[in-house]
């Protein structure tokens, strides 16, 4: 397994990442198996992949515990990342961001005890809180580093200000925020901004939420439990603007000998060494082929293809639901 390091952090991780999200909730939880969840975790580990990404928000909790579970003899094996941010309440209803100091300390204690470990190697905010100056909130954040409770911090959909001002509190390790073929907003201005600050840059979606491996055809395929379907990409006319994209895709990646899901991968990769992208999947053919995106190398002429086909803004659709952007890049 290949590793990259985020930016100037040292934390040295593989260069393709787990996402368990899917997991426990969004992707259709009527099909979620925690046994064939936690066979695709040990796979990945045994594959020689050490980033494991969760967050307390997923599953309410429950994504943590499986994370847990899974990783119970194997810790030394694994680089740990989580978030807090995204409050919940007991039936999973959406209250909001908090990013106080007392709720910070609180997530951490609390992710600390699902996750069973005794210390978080990579601890995000998950979305900022506009209400909290963000040195508050880096600033309890570098107390639970002090305390060896966490070794480094990181952000989620952060924008540039306030990765600066975080930055000025204590060092960020990663940016991570949503990057693919079909999302190509960091292109603008953070991209600029990690690097200037050597911060590493995890993509999360880098697949496209599932889009681009080319499984979904029509709005149908998706189960009806999947949160998929309230995305402005997944809808109406969007979807099949979408799907030409991803045409284009299937062509190019039978070009190169290779799946639609590892040509989208490769070129995450290709776009630069500080960027680790962390596709998620719950099924272990579908790791197995994420990983195969490493043995897939695009020259100069296939990026200039690929961009050819698929420029920056050439999806149809926001990436979240109006309520849900408001949230991203702040």
């Amino acid at each position: 397994m290949i590793e990259r390091t985020l930016g100037r952090s040292g934390l040295r991780v593989s260069a393709i990442g787990l996402g368990c999200m899917g997991m426990s909730e969004f992707y259709g939880p009527s099909q979620m198996d925690d046994g064939e969840s936690i066979r695709v975790i040990h796979r990945y580990l045994d594959l020689g992949g050490s980033f494991l990404d969760t967050a307390d928000m997923y599953g309410v909790g429950r994504n943590e515990a499986l994370v847990g579970r899974a990783i119970a003899g194997r810790r030394n094996k694994v680089v740990l990342a989580t978030k807090f941010g995204n409050v919940r309440g007991p039936d999973g209803e959406f209250l909001g961001v908090r990013g106080d100091a007392k709720y910070v300390t609180e997530c951490c204690e609390a992710s600390l005890s699902r996750l069973r470990v005794d210390v978080i190697d990579l601890y995000y905010q998950h979305r900022v809180d506009p209400r909290v100056p963000i040195e508050e909130t880096i600033g309890a954040m570098a107390g639970l580093v002090r305390a060896g409770k966490v070794r480094h911090l990181g952000m989620s959909e952060a924008a540039p200000a306030t990765l600066r001002r975080a930055a000025s509190v204590h060092p960020i390790a990663a940016l991570q925020t949503e990057y693919s073929l079909w999302t190509r907003d960091p292109e603008d201005d953070i991209l600029t901004t990690v690097r200037e600050l050597g911060i590493g840059f995890v993509a999360y979606s880098p697949l496209g939420r599932g889009f681009l491996t080319g499984r979904y055809r029509k709005p149908g395929d998706l189960p009806a439990d999947d949160y998929r379907r309230n995305s402005p990409r997944f809808q109406g006319e969007n979807f099949q603007r979408n799907l030409d994209l991803v045409a284009s895709v299937e062509e190019l990646a039978k070009a190169k000998g290779c799946t639609p899901s590892q040509l989208a991968l490769a070129w995450v990769l290709a776009q630069g060494l500080d960027i680790v992208p962390i596709p998620g999947t719950k099924r272990l053919g579908y790791l197995e082929e994420n990983l195969g995106a490493l043995g897939v190398q695009l020259s100069h002429g296939d990026l200039s293809r690929i961009d050819g086909v698929l420029p920056a803004g050439s999806t149809s659709g926001d990436r979240y639901p109006a309520h849900s952007m408001k949230a991203v890049n702040r």
